[in-house]
């Protein structure tokens, strides 16, 4: 089985100051479209953790092939990073796993756990 990767949504999109708080619905659909084209070309597995309430009602329809969205179950300060955390935790193989954040926290706690990690500015500059 391959990696799948588990992308910190509003860590990878606030990677880049390109005016994405004027429409974080936008930009979150934005970024399930580039991992869609991104798993055509890598083959990649995503799964897109978001906090509660920056998921739009169609993200959905955006999302193709390869691309799985999570929301937070609770909204408030950490809520996405517990949400990852959780996924890693619940894994028979996390070593299978890449977290994309730059959340030095998140990073260590899902390393704990056998996950690595790639920063969030990194990955950001590789799909786009």
């Amino acid at each position: 089985m391959s990696e799948r990767w588990i992308v910190d949504a509003m860590n990878v999109i606030g990677a880049r100051p390109d005016g994405w708080w004027r429409d974080r619905a936008g930009a979150m659909r934005a970024l399930v479209e580039r991992l869609t084209a991104n798993h055509h070309v890598t083959g990649r597995r995503y799964t897109v953790v978001a906090e509660g309430g920056s998921v739009p009602d169609d993200l959905a329809r955006h999302a193709g092939a390869g691309v799985h969205a999570v929301v937070a179950g609770r909204r408030g300060p950490d809520a996405a990073d517990d949400r990852i955390v959780g996924l890693v935790r619940d894994s028979d193989e996390p070593q299978r796993l890449v977290v994309v954040t730059s959340d030095r926290e998140l990073a260590a706690r899902v390393e704990g756990l056998g996950a690595r990690t790639v920063g969030a500015g990194t990955f950001r500059a590789e799909i786009g």
